[in-house]
């Protein structure tokens, strides 16, 4: 393929542009095969790259359909008509003026803080992989890895090019450095996908389907050990074995405190907790944000240093969460010995076989200790692996591919809403009808990445706002396209036929999906086989109930 190049780099304490690097202070050598595009720069001197982005003419056609991997677990990732447009996120209806638009003020998981959102139809990004489909046939392009910087790949139909841009910021080079290596893949759907999780060299997972319960989306924050003790004991009272009960977030004094339980919820603590979940014949899980601390914590008050910081020296806020929260340092020796304390205290002491491990992105919300946010995710995520040994890590709000073989379970969708339709105000918000987009298209990661945790399905009646149908289908595409089946109810509440219903999810066989596409703007079609005969689901994510 040719390919132009849009660059600018700082050398010299001076802002360059070219779009011929073999004329600036840097060479590029590109080695392309037929599956495989390598990309190694060659600098002169010091430089730091701004932008590094190199295009190709391609021919799109309406038939076809795109796929973009967004930027971590909660991102919308779906197909698109190349006619269409990334439409999930619009400053606009947030009545505000772009100029005056602040990503963190509203929601700073995404990428908004680096990357430029395409505001014109036939423009669609995404991370480390992606892929434009013809009939059957995919063209992938996907990452080998992401550890000197996410790659960044845009499908512009409106223009016919592909683009490859590759987050360099805050990394200087001095040295001859390779910075890409990129499948290039045609072939049916999980053809192409086994070919590149074998480039990658990801092992399969070590864990299986599971069903499981988790207290988050039934009392949130409040959850209390009698709740737990409640629930426990009406989940061991179903008639079908549950695999994990999780303890989700409200447990710790303050986000940040991780061994410290807050005394009035859980008086006898996580140890004794834990106990009563083995006691009943289940694994015990623990959520826990590990990066992440508040003003509230007595980490964020004692250890100031602990945190990241910009260049200028200033700390930098992560995300508005638990009334804002920041991030802790990585590379700081004595947050490393932190957080290997407190996974050996919930694992060892405590006695947790699992760890679901939240908001992990915000450790590398900004490029620091000349490292790019690639690189610092992918480290983050094997100093997690090395703490928590072969207990089981269920992965949540982290950027896809660092996590590529590094958790067991992983979430691939944002937080299910308690209603079928609510206005999200950006790609990772609280969207029933985003994280069932997810679950259909982020099938391919199922059984090669991870197994996927689709998040929770919900069957009680009480504190929701969605019809018993629309709480099936849910329940019906986490099962067919997932592997961890989560609720979060009071199960003692359930009528015959939600009992029913539970069972038969928990119970059905993984499904093999012979494809799945939008058959209209808002419906969704999935054809799959299961237990030897083949059958069809079709879903409308804009239909009737409006919350």
């Amino acid at each position: 393929m040719n390919y132009s190049f849009n660059l600018i780099y700082k050398a010299d304490g001076k802002i360059n542009k070219t779009n011929k690097p073999d004329n600036a202070d840097f060479m590029v050598d590109i080695e392309e095969s037929e599956r495989l595009l390598s990309l190694t720069v060659k600098p002169n001197k010091e430089i730091e790259f701004i932008k590094f982005e190199m295009t190709t003419a391609y021919k799109f056609n309406n038939a076809q359909r795109i796929f973009t991997n967004g930027y971590q677990s909660w991102t919308v990732s779906k197909e698109y008509s190349p006619t269409g447009a990334m439409d999930e996120f619009n400053p606009r209806i947030l009545g505000v003026q772009k100029k005056h638009f602040n990503p963190l003020g509203i929601w700073g998981a995404g990428d908004l803080t680096f990357h430029q959102y395409p505001e014109r139809a036939g423009i669609f990004y995404g991370y480390s992989y992606g892929y434009i489909r013809s009939g059957e046939e995919l063209l992938l392009l996907g990452s080998l890895s992401e550890r000197e910087g996410y790659t960044v790949i845009t499908f512009n139909t409106a223009d016919n090019t592909i683009s490859i841009e590759k987050d360099l910021e805050g990394v200087k080079f001095s040295g001859e450095k390779n910075i890409l290596n990129l499948a290039m893949l045609r072939g049916e759907y999980n053809a192409v996908f086994d070919e590149y999780f074998e480039m990658m060299n990801i092992s399969k997972p070590k864990v299986n389907r599971a069903c499981g319960y988790t207290t988050w989306y039934n009392y949130y924050t409040g959850v209390t050990e009698e709740i737990v003790n409640r629930d426990l004991s009406a989940i061991a009272g179903l008639d079908t074995k549950v695999d994990i009960f999780q303890i989700d977030d409200g447990y710790e004094r303050a986000v940040g405190d991780w061994l410290e339980p807050d005394q009035k919820k859980f008086p006898k603590g996580m140890k004794a907790a834990a106990d009563s979940i083995h006691s009943h014949g289940m694994l015990a899980g623990l959520w826990l944000a590990p990066f992440a601390v508040t003003p509230k914590s007595h980490i964020f008050r004692q250890h100031r240093d602990w945190l990241v910081r910009d260049e200028r020296g200033k700390i930098h806020f992560a995300s508005h969460n638990w009334g804002g929260f920041y991030a802790l340092d990585i590379y700081n020796p004595e947050v490393r010995a932190y957080i290997k304390k407190v996974f050996d205290t919930v694992l060892n002491d405590w006695g947790y076989d699992m760890v679901k491990l939240d908001f992990l992105y915000a450790c590398s919300i900004i490029p620091i200790h000349n490292k790019s946010r690639g690189q610092i995710m992918c480290e983050a995520m094997d100093f997690l692996r090395e703490c928590c040994g072969d207990k089981i890590i269920l992965g949540c709000g982290v950027p896809l591919a660092p996590a590529f073989g590094k958790v067991d379970f992983c979430r691939i969708g944002a937080d299910v809403g308690l209603c079928w339709k609510n206005k999200a105000f950006s790609r990772e918000d609280v969207s029933t009808q985003h994280t069932l987009m997810n679950t259909v298209f982020r099938r391919h990661l199922d059984g090669r990445a991870f197994l996927n945790d689709p998040d929770v399905f919900l069957l009680r009646d009480n504190n929701i706002k969605m019809t018993l149908e629309q709480r099936k289908i849910i329940a019906k595409v986490n099962s067919l396209c997932g592997n961890l089946l989560f609720v979060s109810d009071d199960v003692s509440t359930y009528s015959p036929e939600q009992r029913k219903i539970f069972t038969d999810v928990v119970t059905s066989q993984k499904a093999q999906i012979i494809n799945a596409e939008f058959v209209s703007d808002k419906a969704i079609k999935i054809n799959y086989l299961l237990n030897g005969a083949e059958s069809s689901l079709t879903f409308n994510l804009g239909t009737d109930v409006e919350n």
